[in-house]
């Protein structure tokens, strides 16, 4: 392990062996071994998902508290802060990825697929059908085979507008935040940061709120043709996406009420605004391609 003689920070900090790496791994392997089982009809899959969610994320909780414990003890150099930066760049990079393939998809089923199925071999077969995408033209929705229930299609208004305008609010507060913090009036940057915070808990209030009248009232369900699989598909993973931006920066909140971060020394509240924005911006294409068109 690097130390530091002088009271600074060492050029680069290698931390000592640490169990975390394995244990995490072992709460994964209970993850994959109970959901697997459970799928395939074992009841005690679920039990053995349960425990392994629960071990993986007490290893992940020791794990990170390590690390903000080895950060406020001054061990976290230049060397590892660029690191640190490169790793959240890549992490970042792999989400981009992760949503162009689904947008991908989209398109996809939209140029290619659904046009495809209405040339003339298929017209013969399903004379009824109509090679449009649903949001298009009304009532293109249900199949000719039956297969699929007849749905209505989600329109931008009003709950899609009300959700982008708060996660582009969010984007507002959080920058305030970031500047309050430069500023070292932490205060502000507390009181900003709960303002993100609180937006991204109502945003996902209201997407669960636009599901159970998609689910009960416009019969849109995942099982919806194509239209609804990548409709809760987007939608859900970036819900998701959001619930763990919001936890982020709870916990980083939190750390500032401890006192964490200075002006000059807080990539973990960096980290988590790279990740919120980044959600922001996946969320306007979204509300674009899916809802507006």
């Amino acid at each position: 392990m690097s130390s530091s003689s002088n009271g600074q920070a060492p050029y680069y900090y290698v931390p000592e062996p640490s169990r975390h790496p394995a244990m995490a791994a072992l709460g994964l392997f209970f993850v994959i071994l109970g959901a697997s089982q459970w799928v395939n009809g074992h009841d005690w899959g679920q039990y053995a998902l349960y425990f392994g969610l629960f071990f993986w994320l007490f290893v992940l909780y020791q794990w990170f508290s390590d690390s903000v414990h080895e950060s406020e003890s001054g061990q976290y150099g230049y060397k590892v802060d660029l690191s640190f930066r490169w790793s959240m760049s890549w992490f970042i990079f792999s989400e981009v990825m992760f949503f162009g393939a689904f947008f991908s998809a989209l398109w996809w089923a939209r140029s290619h697929s659904v046009p495809m199925l209405g040339n003339l071999e298929n017209a013969v077969l399903w004379p009824d059908f109509k090679a449009v995408w649903p949001s298009v033209v009304a009532g293109a929705t249900a199949s000719p085979t039956g297969t699929i229930e007849p749905f209505q299609t989600m329109t931008p208004f009003w709950l899609p507008t009300i959700n982008t305008a708060l996660l582009l609010s969010s984007g507002v507060t959080l920058t305030i935040a970031h500047h309050a913090l430069l500023a070292s009036d932490r205060a502000k940057t507390i009181l900003f940061m709960w303002c993100t915070v609180l937006l991204g808990v109502v945003f996902l209030l209201v997407q669960a709120y636009e599901y159970h009248h998609a689910y009960t009232e416009m019969n849109l369900k995942l099982s919806s043709g194509i239209y609804g699989s990548t409709f809760f598909m987007l939608t859900g993973f970036h819900g998701f996406h959001v619930f763990l931006g919001m936890l982020m920066l709870a916990v980083i909140t939190l750390r500032l009420h401890k006192g964490h971060f200075t002006s000059d020394k807080h990539f973990g509240f960096e980290g988590a605004a790279w990740y919120w924005h980044f959600v922001d911006v996946v969320w306007l294409g979204l509300y674009i391609l899916v809802y507006w068109t």
